[in-house]
């Protein structure tokens, strides 16, 4: 099952894996920008699938100017944090009973992150939208903590810094495309998302943060089991899950 934001996207995506494969797989449109459109994509994935044994957290936005979705959240963490949380926690049950994988995009970006739980939309701290960025990474690694605390084999990695459109026209990418040996082709990222849905590793080593096949130690801020206590807590009302 593919999900995407744009139905030429996903038709592109799906056509390429039917050439791979040999059979096409589903496709479900929805922008992680809708609180709302996540919800209805829970809903049609519990009615579709009796079991779901790997669900991949893939999507990603970075932009430099502050954004506010209809949900009122900051746009970085919404897309980045909040949707596949309530996406995960929606389908938490099918989860749980499939024993299945959650594997998480987060990035080494994380590091630099400076997440305050009472403050995820950085209404009262300086604005930097790369600072964000890291607090919405930060936050993908701590949610990787608690989905593992709650028995899930739930991993989450640092794809790599790839060739892709992602974060286009900042200086860093230009840097990225220009600077030979910088950047790496998107197919590296998608093994190492690949290794963690389909090797033991995804298994084996619950809550860790992965770089390059391997796990590795990562800062305290990014593993802090009280800090991904507290942004479970906030995640939980910025989504409307603690009603």
């Amino acid at each position: 099952m593919l999900v995407g934001r744009t139905p030429e996207k996903l038709r592109a995506v799906a056509d390429r894996a039917e050439q791979a494969g040999g059979s096409r797989p589903d496709t479900l449109l929805a922008d992680f920008s809708s609180l709302d459109e996540v919800r209805g994509l829970a809903a049609e994935l519990l009615a579709r699938y009796e079991r779901i044994d790997v669900l991949v957290n893939n999507a990603g936005v970075m932009t430099p100017d502050r954004r506010t979705t209809a949900d009122g959240n900051e746009w970085m963490m919404q897309v980045n944090h909040l949707a596949p949380f309530l996406l995960t926690n929606l389908l938490l049950d099918r989860l749980t009973a499939s024993s299945a994988r959650v594997v998480t995009t987060s990035s080494r970006a994380g590091k630099t992150g400076r997440l305050d739980p009472a403050d995820l939309s950085r209404e009262r701290r300086r604005w930097n939208g790369w600072l964000q960025y890291g607090d919405s990474k930060q936050a993908n690694a701590l949610f990787t903590v608690s989905l593992a605390e709650r028995g899930l084999a739930a991993t989450c990695l640092h794809p790599g810094v790839l060739k892709t459109s992602f974060a286009e026209g900042t200086f860093f990418m230009k840097l990225v495309w220009l600077l030979p040996g910088m950047g790496e082709p998107p197919q590296a990222g998608a093994e190492r998302i690949v290794h963690l849905a389909t090797h033991a590793d995804g298994v084996d080593h619950p809550g860790r943060y992965f770089v390059k096949n391997a796990p590795v130690r990562a800062p305290e801020r990014m593993s802090d089991p009280a800090l991904a206590a507290a942004l479970w807590d906030a995640s939980l009302a910025a989504t409307g899950l603690s009603a």
